[in-house]
C-alpha cells in the first residue's frame, strides 16, 4: 500500500491473524472536505459512520417498499363509491320528525282555492237571497197583502215553533218513510224491467202498448183508484208514490240502454263476454248518468205526489200540515210546511247527485 494510505506489518505466523493499521486511523477523527455520501462539509463522521451512510444510501426507500408509509401528496387518490341508483328510497327520518310537507301541501292549495270557492257559492246564493229579500220587503211595502203573504221572518218564525214542540219533526218522519218506500220500490222494479225492454226487442214489442197507456195517465187521476182499492191507509200512498216514480226511471233506463256506443259493443263481443259481463262490464256503465236522470227526476215526483195524496185523506205528514194550516187559517205554518217541502227536495236531489258521481267516477269530466 502507498504510505498515503497506511502500512501493514505482518505478525507471528503461530496465531495466524494479522492487523493492518492506517494512518488515517491512528487519530481519532478525520477531517475531510467532501464525503462522498452527501453530508455537509465541516460535519465529523465516526470511523463506522460512512459505512451506515452509505448502507442507507444503497437500502430502498420506506416509501417505495410499504406504499402505506407513503407521504399523502404520493398516495393514490381514494376510490369512491358509486352513486346510489334512484330506485332506493331516501332515510326515513328520525323519529320525533313528522313529514309535515303533505298536509302543508294541502293546506296551501285549499288556501289557494278559498276565493274560488266563496265566488262560486256566493253566485250560486246571489238568486236565493234576493228572492228572500223581496219575500220580506214586499208584504212591509205594501205591494202584496201581508195577511196571505207574511214576511219572511214570520215564516221563520213559524217554522222554530213548530220544530220546537216537535210537530215539524213528526209530519216530515212520516212523509219521509212513505217517499222513501215508494221511490225505493220504483227502482227495483223500474231498472231491471228498463233493461229488459231496452236490450231486448220482443220484450219491447209485447209491453211497448200497455206501458204507452199507463204512462199518459197522470198519477194524481189514479189517486181515487188506489184509494178504493187499497184504502186510505198507507199502503194507497206508497203505492202512488212508487206509480208516480216508476215511469221517469223506466223511460230513461230504456233510452240509456237503445243509446249505448255501438262501438263499445263490438268491441265486448270480439273479445267473447258472456251476456252477463256484457251487462256488467258495458251495458251498465254506460247506462248510469242517463238512468239518473231519471231517478233525479223520480225522487222530486216522489215528494210532490206524495204531499197531494196526503192533502186528501191522512193523519200525518207534510201534507197534512200544510191542508190542516189553511183550514185553520195559520198562514205563516203553511209556509213553513212548503219550505220543508223544498228543503227536502234539495237535499235529497243532492244526495242522488253523490251517488251518480260516485257509480260514475270513470267519465271524463267536461272542461269548464
Amino acid at each position: 500500500m502507498s504510505p498515503a494510505t497506511g502500512t501493514s506489518t505482518p505478525t507471528d505466523s503461530g496465531t495466524g491473524t494479522s492487523t493492518s493499521t492506517s494512518t488515517s486511523t491512528s487519530t481519532s477523527t478525520s477531517t475531510s472536505t467532501s464525503t462522498p455520501n452527501g453530508t455537509a462539509p465541516g460535519k465529523t463522521l465516526t470511523p463506522g459512520a460512512a459505512s451506515v451512510a452509505e448502507a442507507t444510501a444503497a437500502a430502498p426507500a420506506p416509501s417505495a417498499r410499504h406504499p402505506s408509509l407513503q407521504s399523502p401528496s404520493a398516495q393514490p387518490p381514494p376510490v369512491q363509491s358509486p352513486p346510489l341508483p334512484s330506485s332506493v328510497p331516501p332515510p326515513a327520518p328520525p323519529p320525533g320528525v313528522r313529514r309535515g310537507s303533505g298536509s302543508t301541501a294541502r293546506l296551501r292549495r285549499a288556501a289557494g282555492r278559498l276565493p274560488y270557492l266563496l265566488l262560486k257559492g256566493a253566485t250560486k246564493s246571489a238568486a236565493v237571497v234576493a228572492l228572500l229579500l223581496l219575500w220580506e220587503a214586499a208584504p212591509r211595502l205594501g205591494l202584496v197583502d201581508r195577511t196571505f203573504l207574511p214576511p219572511f221572518s214570520e215564516v221563520a218564525g213559524a217554522w222554530w215553533e213548530l220544530a220546537a214542540d216537535g210537530r215539524l219533526a213528526d209530519n216530515a218522519g212520516a212523509s219521509l218513510a212513505r217517499s222513501f218506500s215508494g221511490f225505493a220500490l220504483a227502482v227495483v222494479v223500474a231498472v231491471p224491467l228498463g233493461l229488459l225492454i231496452g236490450w231486448y226487442r220482443p220484450v219491447a214489442d209485447l209491453l211497448g202498448p200497455l206501458l204507452e197507456v199507463f204512462r199518459n195517465t197522470a198519477a194524481l187521476a189514479l189517486l181515487p183508484v188506489f184509494v178504493l182499492l187499497l184504502g186510505i191507509g198507507e199502503t194507497s200512498k206508497i203505492s202512488i208514490v212508487m206509480y208516480a216514480c216508476t215511469w221517469p226511471i223506466l223511460l230513461n233506463t230504456v233510452s240509456a240502454v237503445r243509446n249505448v256506443d255501438p262501438t263499445l259493443l263490438r268491441l265486448a263481443r270480439s273479445m267473447d263476454l258472456s251476456a252477463p259481463h256484457l251487462f256488467q262490464k258495458v251495458i251498465l256503465p254506460s247506462s248510469v248518468p242517463v238512468m239518473f236522470t231519471g231517478i233525479r227526476l223520480a225522487g222530486a215526483a216522489s215528494i210532490l205526489v206524495l204531499v197531494a195524496a196526503e192533502m186528501i185523506g191522512a193523519k200525518a205528514g207534510l201534507g197534512y200540515l200544510i191542508n190542516a194550516s189553511q183550514y185553520n187559517f195559520a198562514i205563516p205554518q203553511m209556509y213553513a210546511g212548503i219550505l220543508t217541502i223544498s228543503a227536502l227536495g234539495v237535499a235529497f236531489n243532492q244526495l242522488l247527485v253523490t251517488v251518480e258521481r260516485r257509480l260514475s267516477s270513470w267519465r271524463v269530466p267536461a272542461p269548464g
